[in-house]
């Protein structure tokens, strides 16, 4: 008997499309598809990376192995289509994609309805924790007097507004070239158990976080971070007092650390290169500072955030047919592709 990998990524895409919507019903707001800035609007978004993958995976390919003779490059397009793009990795691809977007989708919507939904925020209590962890001190404080508040800022608004773009572009990466189908599988499906896993935890314990709630403590210098921290905040007011589309502000718990996290505990198990595996560590690194450095997040919010990345982590690899070795230092997997056996 076997059963299929992508069961659980269907059926945690279901469930919730199906929250999304029973939330929209009672609020009496309409589901919507969030755009983004990066290629357009989300629907759009991936089928233009996975096609443009497609064609970076065929024709690039064929030019470099043919040094450019035009005759042989169908021969060789035909001979990478047979060879890597079977009726599994089509399988992957496609519906990867497609419950990937009705996961990201209605995360945006259980997000944004959140204002709603409840008034209740536990800003002060995080904010209190942050104190007696640091012994007195806010992280804000400890991280701008270490850092400064010029330089530092620039450099990781940059870094991190990189995140949005990277969310779509990882997903494709591993769809389409991961080396063995299961990786692709396992990837996919933890991250759409992270991104559910963060949506509870919005509705479990709400807040602004500390640069919405505490503007105070945070005197930086003006980078794009500080127009994106604006935009959100207008945003919600929209939502709150005008009808507005959608809001993003919910602060624990960090899905930007889970997210850099998976990101990084995927390299580390799936990918050879010592170097590739440095900068996702690093990226993942930097994150975390950026989240407390602008006010982002609270230490709780990371510390969950780490949770979710590990729980996300596991349960991809347990649905993807993946062992994890004594120590949980290393993994192999025990299929190349969608089937995954129940017992191995």
């Amino acid at each position: 008997m076997y059963r299929r990998a992508y069961v659980f990524l269907v059926v945690n895409a279901a469930v919730m499309l199906v929250w999304a919507a029973l939330t929209a019903w009672h609020l009496d707001r309409p589901l919507i598809d969030p755009e983004g800035s990066f290629l357009g609007p989300s629907w759009l978004r991936l089928p233009i990376l996975c096609l443009g993958a497609l064609f970076l995976d065929l024709v690039p390919r064929a030019v470099w192995i043919s040094r450019g003779r035009v005759r042989k490059m169908p021969e060789l397009v035909r001979e990478r289509w047979h060879q890597h793009w079977s009726r599994e990795r089509l399988l992957l691809v496609i519906l990867g994609i497609a419950c990937f977007y009705v996961i990201y989708v209605s995360y945006r919507n259980l997000k944004s309805f959140l204002p709603l939904v409840t008034d209740r925020m536990y800003d002060r209590e995080l904010h209190m924790l942050d104190r007696a962890l640091l012994f007195g001190h806010d992280p804000a404080h400890v991280l701008h007097d270490l850092l400064g508040t010029v330089v530092v800022a620039h450099l990781l608004s940059s870094f991190y507004l990189l995140f949005i773009p990277m969310v779509a572009i990882l997903v494709t990466v591993w769809l389409v070239w991961s080396s063995n189908l299961s990786y692709g599988w396992w990837f996919v499906t933890a991250q759409g158990v992270a991104w559910t896993l963060g949506t509870i935890s919005y509705y479990a314990l709400p807040t602004l976080g500390p640069g919405l709630e505490y503007p105070y403590l945070y005197g930086l210098a003006h980078t794009g971070t500080t127009d994106l921290m604006n935009s959100l905040v207008n945003a919600r007011h929209g939502v709150l007092w005008a009808d507005g589309q959608a809001q993003t502000v919910a602060g624990f718990a960090s899905l930007h650390t889970a997210i850099s996290l998976l990101w990084a505990l995927m390299v580390q198990y799936t990918v050879q290169s010592r170097w590739v595996k440095i900068v996702f560590w690093v990226n993942f690194a930097l994150t975390v500072v950026a989240t407390l450095y602008f006010g982002w997040h609270y230490i709780a919010d990371d510390i969950a955030g780490v949770m979710i990345a590990f729980v996300s982590f596991y349960l991809g690899g347990i649905a993807s047919g993946q062992k994890f070795d004594k120590g949980g230092l290393a993994s192999h997997p025990t299929t190349t592709t969608s089937k995954v056996p129940v017992d191995n």
